[in-house]
């Protein structure tokens, strides 16, 4: 009889983030691993990452060892509440079904630790193994998202959670290292794997061929494709970049979020020309908007938790071989400067560092085999499944 697997997350395709196409690829290595011997059922949601490409699909799918079953939730924008709201949905739902299913082992993929406790929690109530994979520092997020008493107050309880389910955890998966000085310290007994991000296979074949010719006088098209929240602070770099390059560089940002009407509202405030704003769209088509742009930008907001991470779009620029324009600070500009050749990193929020680093780029794809064959998607997960194929073996 094959052992069961739960896989918990809150996105997986067609829903478009870092976090489905990290789950989606989890679940395929897993059954290419295994074959039989294992049962996946994946519970999730209905596509509900960006309010305007939100679109139903099946509540059902089986076929090939995986069961996934998709949770509507209410209408829900970016705001906290909204998504808390949207999360106690989800986690009713998922308590639901699980609970009429036995499971050997439960994966639990999280970026707002929540689905991380929910996943804890299923696993205690039905004695299985846990596997946590943990894509960001959720308790030390909300320290820069609130003010004192509220800061203090909400830390002080995420944090017991946090605690809770990582101590439940047989096994804790890191998806960059940044995040090892945050977890060492506070479990010093425990180690972590760091299965990280990596390039898709939509981007392993990505077409190499050279930017335009600068000579023709037409803007530099710089490209931008993510959310548009208080995480990524385009609203205060974006405006101030295209005045200060107006003439010379034309902005697409692709992508929606909590701070998107806050970006628009400044761009026409300025009367600026020289930016594009394109709700969020299939990777076929963004695709298209990659061989069209001369450089790809990127940028944190310049919170303190932010030095910690590693944004998963690294790992999509770097393999198209397009210069990359990033302001970000810590373990991410560490990682760039050291792994992505032709990229140029600045302080975020700083315009004047900004314009210098754009200036030292050259203008030229520039070949990364070695990059793209290292942080392959593929071969991580392959990794990474043998990883939770262990904690099967080992169940009773």
């Amino acid at each position: 009889m094959p052992k069961r697997i739960l896989l918990l997350t809150f996105f997986y395709p067609p829903d478009l983030s870092a976090g489905s196409f990290r789950a989606r690829a989890l679940v395929e290595a897993l059954r290419a691993h295994a074959g039989g011997a294992v049962q996946v059922d994946v519970l999730t949601t209905q596509p509900n990452r960006y309010h305007e490409h939100a679109s139903e699909t099946q509540v059902f799918e089986t076929g090939d060892g995986v069961r996934i079953r998709r949770i509507r939730l209410p209408a829900h924008r970016s705001g906290f509440r909204d998504q808390a709201v949207a999360f106690v949905a989800f986690a009713w739902q998922v308590t639901r079904y699980a609970r009429d299913e036995r499971y050997d082992l439960v994966v639990a993929t999280s970026s707002r630790l929540m689905t991380a406790v929910l996943g804890a929690w299923i696993a205690c109530r039905q004695g299985a193994r846990l596997y946590l994979d943990i894509r960001d520092i959720f308790v030390e997020n909300l320290g820069e998202l609130f003010s004192p008493p509220v800061s203090s107050i909400l830390m002080t309880g995420f944090g017991a959670l946090e605690r809770w389910a990582v101590r439940r955890a047989d096994k804790v998966n890191l998806v960059t290292a940044g995040f090892l000085g945050y977890f060492q310290s506070r479990y010093p007994k425990r180690q972590f794997s760091q299965f990280t991000n990596g390039v898709d296979d939509d981007f392993v074949e990505f077409p190499l061929h050279g930017c335009r010719d600068q000579s023709k006088g037409r803007p530099l098209q710089i490209l931008y494709a993510g959310n548009v929240g208080d995480g990524q602070g385009l609203h205060r770099i974006v405006p101030e970049l295209a005045r200060r390059l107006d003439g010379e560089v034309h902005f697409r940002i692709v992508g929606a979020g909590g701070r998107l009407e806050v970006l628009r509202e400044a761009i026409a405030a300025a009367g600026l020309d020289n930016v594009e704003l394109v709700e969020p769209m299939a990777r076929e088509r963004l695709l298209e908007l990659y061989q069209c742009a001369d450089v790809l930008f990127l940028h944190l907001n310049d919170f303190k938790a932010f030095r910690h991470v590693l944004p998963s779009k690294v790992f999509e620029y770097a393999a198209t071989g397009k210069p990359v324009w990033a302001g970000v600070e810590g373990y991410a500009a560490e990682f760039i400067r050291s792994e992505i050749a032709n990229a140029a990193v600045f302080e975020p929020c700083d315009s004047v560092g900004a314009i210098a680093a754009l200036r030292r780029l050259n203008l030229r794809q520039t070949q990364r085999p070695e990059f793209v064959a290292r942080f392959a998607r593929s071969r991580i997960m392959r990794a990474m499944a043998e990883d939770v194929l262990e904690l099967v073996e080992s169940a009773d």
